[in-house]
C-alpha cells in the first residue's frame, strides 16, 4: 500500500511538473527570466551580425519579451537568447530549454502535434539556389546531380517526395544548416541548394561574390511562417497572438517588413527588394495561424 501511495505521489508529481512547463507565463514569473531562440542563418528573419541576433522575427522576439514584462508586472525580468537548429528547435522547446521561437519555422499539421504556433507571418515555397554559371534551371536539370537541403526542414519532405513521384533522380544530402547548405554549393560540392526562396535571396545577399548565384524553380508549395510556442499554452497563445496581431493592425509589422525587406540590412547593407506577398497583405486582415498541410 505504501509503495502504491508513492508511486501515486510520483505520477501526480510530475503531472504537476508537466502542467508547468505547459504555462509559460508561470514558469517565467517563477524563473524570472524568459528564453527567446534565434537561428545563425535565415536572413533576414533572425540571424547572427557582430555575434548579436537581429531580424525582423528578432525584433517580434523583443516585442513579445516587454509584453511579458508588463502582464507579469516584472519590468527587470531578465531576456535570455539560446542558439537553435532546424533538428533541435522543436525539442528545446517542449523540454523547456526556450519559451518562443520566431524564426522561419513553417507552421504545419504535423509539427502542430508536438508545438503550438502563433499568427502566420510570412509565406514561402521551397525553390532552388544555383551558381549561375551552372545551367540549371528548373528541377529535372539536376538529374543525377547532387542537392544540399537543410536537415529537419519541411523542405526535405517536400523535395523527397517530389523527387520520387517526378524521377527527377536528385541525389539530396544533408546540410547541418542553411549556411553549410549555401558553402556546399559556393564548393561545388552540391550542383543546388533546395529551401524557402526568402532564406536562399538572404543568402545570396550576404554571399562574397552575390553576382555569381541566382534562385531557380517554381515553388513546389506554399508554406507559412509562425513563432512557435508549447502546445496547450492558450494564456501564452494569446499574449504572442496579441503582440502580433497589434503590430499587423497598427501598421508596425508593415514598417517592420519594409526595414528587413526592402532597406539595406546588415552585414553588407544589400537590399532584398522583396514586396510583401498577396497571401501575407491578406494575413495582416485575416491574423489567420492556419497551418500549411
Amino acid at each position: 500500500m505504501k509503495l502504491h501511495i508513492r508511486l501515486l505521489c510520483a505520477a501526480m508529481g510530475l503531472g504537476s511538473l508537466a502542467v508547468a512547463q505547459a504555462d509559460t507565463l508561470a514558469k517565467v514569473r517563477d524563473s524570472g527570466r524568459i528564453t527567446l531562440a534565434y537561428r545563425e542563418s535565415s536572413v533576414p528573419f533572425s540571424y547572427l551580425e557582430n555575434g548579436k541576433p537581429i531580424g525582423m522575427t528578432v525584433e517580434i522576439s523583443q516585442a513579445v519579451a516587454e509584453a511579458v514584462k508588463k502582464a507579469l508586472n516584472k519590468p527587470d525580468l531578465k531576456v535570455m537568447w539560446q542558439a537553435v537548429t532546424s533538428q533541435n528547435r522543436i525539442p528545446l522547446l517542449a523540454n523547456g530549454t526556450i519559451d518562443l521561437e520566431c524564426g522561419s519555422t513553417t507552421n504545419n499539421t504535423v509539427r502542430a502535434k508536438e508545438v503550438g504556433f502563433a499568427i502566420n507571418h510570412f509565406y514561402t515555397g521551397t525553390r532552388l539556389l544555383v551558381k549561375k554559371s551552372s545551367g540549371i534551371r528548373d528541377y529535372a536539370d539536376l538529374k543525377g546531380k547532387t542537392v544540399a537541403i537543410t536537415t529537419g526542414t519541411t523542405n526535405l519532405q517536400v523535395l523527397r517526395k517530389a523527387n520520387a513521384e517526378q524521377n527527377w533522380g536528385l541525389n539530396i544530402v544533408m546540410a547541418k544548416d542553411h549556411a553549410d547548405g549555401f558553402l556546399l554549393v559556393e564548393n561545388d560540392r552540391a550542383a543546388a541548394f533546395g529551401m524557402d526562396d526568402i532564406l536562399l535571396y538572404g543568402l545570396i545577399a550576404n554571399a562574397k561574390n552575390p553576382q555569381d548565384f541566382q534562385v531557380v524553380a517554381q515553388p513546389l508549395q506554399v508554406e507559412p511562417y509562425a513563432c512557435m510556442l508549447r502546445k496547450d499554452d492558450p494564456q501564452f497563445k494569446q499574449l504572442v497572438d496579441g503582440v502580433i496581431g497589434d503590430m499587423m493592425k497598427s501598421g508596425a509589422f508593415a514598417r517592420l517588413y519594409d526595414r528587413w525587406f526592402m532597406q539595406p540590412i546588415p552585414p553588407k547593407g544589400a537590399a532584398l527588394g522583396l514586396a510583401m506577398s498577396e497571401q501575407l497583405q491578406r494575413n495582416l486582415q485575416e491574423l489567420s495561424d492556419k497551418p500549411a498541410f
